[in-house]
């Protein structure tokens, strides 16, 4: 059989060691699933292809969802304050630090604050005191980024030199999506680069200059809530500045930090927030609109540039409702508006969640409906829901996004610069260094080029397509739907979802197990390792498939709970760590043993009680592993919650909105009575 190095689909979300943007902590990981969920569900990535088709390699566009939702931290992003710390202490370098708009209105969130408290000027304090020597405003190359992609949209729909519609390319997350994807659309992407991949080449070029700098002392941060701009940062098209200066080894933007990133540090600086006094960004390149602000929630691009587009083609004042355009507000995953443009009728649509995205671009190809732009954010609720934000895991993700994007939609509207062609500062660097929007300096500066990447991705069709059903998961491998054919599957073929062998699968359905369950038997040394809480587990999962009518699957589990409670010795309350001692002997030899035993006897529902058993008993592992560290003090004024369905243990004041399980509601959970 195949080595794979990383573990099977099903499982989780597969990360390479080399990835930029975000890692796993081995040792943490309790395989709950959710990352998978997440991934598959939000992002449509996961699910999208199998280690067969990517050579074992990992498929991702670097969000950092995973992490938003892993209740235990394994997954995190890669931290790259040491670097940033380390430049602010060396005399010889300059730190300049760019802040993105989303972060202003999540920091807060940090430190204890009501989520969507706007903290701009504590933020800028808080650089400052960290050592930052320059702290500039990314929304000033959100300004920037308008002129250009206004600017770009008008050129299509009036020269009809590149086609429509035209889509945002703001989003580091969505464009690797699409270059993975649906490469047949890069030539439908805005060319112009994101608020941060502008602000890099400009600090390093026309910011240098102004301030007398030497451009290879300067270290540009970018402060985020994006950890797809850690990847976004690294592509090999980065370069104007050292295509301007003629210095191969510079960098546009060297380090990206995240809101997380950025309270981490902090606290380990020890710097109060609550006695931090508001403070101002630097006069260059710190002045914004209020357009600019709105770029960190979705459908704050679009309107930015409609009120830059409106004026540019009509030469007429914007009107009042493009100031406040609900339809392409809100929070819905895709909102379509028609936008009166002097004698035109645009087309537009604003979308979140790439795995919406890949609906709606489906859907577009079918039908008849033409659109003039469009603007994706991979994040829910776009930047405002990035993968560096603070999460709040007890908290309701969804509101809790929406206050953060009406923080941003009310200071646009309080502030009087609410257009980014107004902006003084944006003027000025056009006259003193870009010319105007689309020009030849602009163009090497500010735009950019994006690769087909599908090829990471193979898939061959042929004739002759068939299924293959595994029978011990259900599995379905549609030869047609994933592009590759076999008259035989491979003989080092596993099943993706629960790790079974070629042998167990068949063509066309599942073959129904009519036969009597073969009874477990198992060595001696392997009885000795199941302790009497798997066979509490067990038990719940058997009443869970009851409830479901899935009489043979709630027979198994009762035999092997049975089987447990009467093969296993009691442990002693007093012995916690005899207690993890069994259950880790469970994870590294119990499941292993267990599941080659069935296997011999042919027992699928054994087999598939194992994959499910072992990911429950790495949650109570991790549970237990935390108390021994935190003694009573982990229970303390907490309630335990028990999933009826599989048995997964909670600890929390209310119970999950859903078992990151089974993924049942949180009805289906019950209180265990009593606090400790």
């Amino acid at each position: 059989m195949r080595k794979l190095k990383h573990l099977p689909l099903s499982v989780r979300v597969p990360i390479e060691d080399e990835n930029p943007s975000i890692l796993r902590r081995e040792e943490k990981c309790v395989r709950c699933g959710m990352c998978r969920d997440v991934c598959t569900n939000l992002m449509g990535v996961h699910g999208t292809y199998t280690f067969e088709q990517t050579g074992d390699k990992a498929i991702c566009i670097y969000c950092g969802q995973c992490a938003n939702v892993c209740p235990v931290d394994s997954i995190v992003e890669r931290d790259e304050s040491p670097q940033v710390r380390q430049a602010i202490a060396d005399p010889e370098r300059v730190v300049v630090v760019s802040t993105s708009p989303a972060v202003r209105a999540a920091l807060g969130e940090e430190f204890g604050m009501e989520p969507g408290a706007f903290v701009e000027g504590k933020m800028v304090a808080l650089l400052r005191a960290l050592g930052a020597d320059y702290v500039l405003d990314t929304n000033f190359a959100a300004d920037l980024t308008i002129m250009e992609e206004a600017s770009e949209l008008i050129r299509r729909i009036t020269e009809g030199n590149q086609p429509l519609p035209q889509f945002t390319s703001c989003c580091p997350g969505w464009v690797r999506f699409a270059e993975i994807y649906y490469p047949q659309l890069l030539p439908h992407l805005s060319t112009a680069k994101s608020p941060i991949g502008m602000q890099g080449p400009t600090v390093k070029t026309y910011f240098a200059r102004k301030m007398g700098l030497d451009p290879s002392r300067i270290v540009h941060v970018a402060l985020t809530p994006c950890t797809a701009k850690k990847f976004e940062i690294r592509r090999e098209e980065m370069h104007a500045a050292a295509d301007y200066h003629q210095l191969p080894h510079l960098r546009d933007t060297d380090q990206v930090i995240t809101t997380r990133e950025l309270a981490r540090w902090a606290r380990e600086a020890g710097i109060d927030w609550n006695t931090l006094e508001d403070s101002s960004y630097d006069s260059i390149m710190g002045r914004a609109s209020g357009a600019g602000v709105i770029f960190g929630s979705t459908g704050g691009v679009m309107e930015a540039a409609l009120r830059t587009a409106y004026e540019y083609i009509t030469g007429n004042p914007a009107p009042a409702v493009l100031y406040d355009l609900q339809p392409v507000r809100g929070y819905e995953g895709v909102r379509e508006a028609d936008v009166e443009v002097g004698e035109m009728t645009l087309h537009v649509a604003v979308i979140y969640g790439t795995a919406n995205a890949r609906r709606f671009l489906d859907a577009m190809a079918a039908g008849e409906k033409q659109y003039h732009f469009i603007e994706v954010m991979a994040c829910p609720g776009g930047c405002i829901g990035g993968g560096g934000q603070p999460k709040n895991l007890l908290g309701n993700a969804d509101e809790i996004r929406k206050s953060r994007m009406a923080a941003l939609y009310s200071r646009d509207s309080a502030m009087t610069l609410r257009k980014s062609h107004e902006n003084p500062d944006i003027k000025e660097v056009y006259e003193a260094f870009y010319g105007r929007p689309l020009s030849e300096m602009a163009e090497k500066m500010l735009h950019t080029t994006y690769q087909d990447q599908s090829g990471m991705i193979k898939k061959k069709g042929g004739p002759g397509m068939s299924k293959w059903v595994c029978s011990i998961c259900g599995y379905v491998y549609d030869e047609e739907k994933e592009g590759t054919a076999f008259e035989q599957l491979p003989d080092n073929w596993v099943c993706p979802l629960c790790g079974a062998a070629k042998s167990a699968f068949s063509q066309d359905k599942p073959k129904a197990a009519k036969a009597p369950v073969t009874p477990i038997e198992v060595d001696e040394d392997v009885r000795q390792l199941s302790a009497g809480e798997l066979s509490a587990v067990c038990s719940n999962l058997a009443r869970g498939c009851e409830k479901q009518y899935l009489d043979r699957e709630a027979a198994l589990f009762r035999e092997l709970a049975d089987f447990f409670s009467a093969a296993s010795p009691a442990v002693p309350d007093d012995s916690l760590e005899h207690l993890m001692t069994l259950i880790r002997k469970d994870l590294e030899e119990g499941y292993p043993a267990l599941s080659s035993a069935a296997e011999k006897n042919g027992d699928r529902g054994t087999q598939r009680i194992c994959v499910w058993g072992e990911k429950v008993t790495r949650i109570l592992d991790s549970l237990l592993e935390r108390y021994q560290k935190e003694g009573e003090a982990f229970l303390k004024d907490t309630q335990v919650w028990v999933c009826t369905v599989c048995g997964f243990i909670y600890v929390g004041d209310a119970a999950p909105q859903l078992c990151p399980v089974c993924k049942v509601p949180s009805w289906k959970f019950e209180k265990v009575e009593g606090r400790r």
